[in-house]
């Protein structure tokens, strides 16, 4: 019988986030929010590191809309003139 070992904390991150090389970086964090997060015993490398991705992902999507506005006005544009490919066969 396979034993499944359960951990105290769910890790929903990806093999490759969890490997990769990480840098050695110096931030000024607010004095009040690094005693509270310490007192939550909140791992500070880990929280700044999701928050970083996050806005970076929220960045990139940013910048993939703006630089593909006109493409998308464009095709909402041909959509409402000559509708979607392939409606006259849908039964929905």
């Amino acid at each position: 019988m396979t034993r499944v070992r359960r951990s105290s904390k769910p890790n929903h991150k990806r093999a490759s986030a969890r490997r990769a090389r990480k840098a050695p970086t110096n931030l000024s964090l607010r004095v009040d929010l690094v005693g509270r997060a310490k007192a939550l015993r909140l791992n500070l490398s880990e929280v700044v590191e999701n928050a970083l991705e996050k806005a970076i992902v929220d960045a990139e999507q940013a910048r993939w809309l703006e630089d593909n506005e006109l493409a998308i006005q464009q095709y909402n544009a041909f959509v409402e003139k000559h509708g979607l490919f392939g409606d006259e066969f849908r039964a929905f």
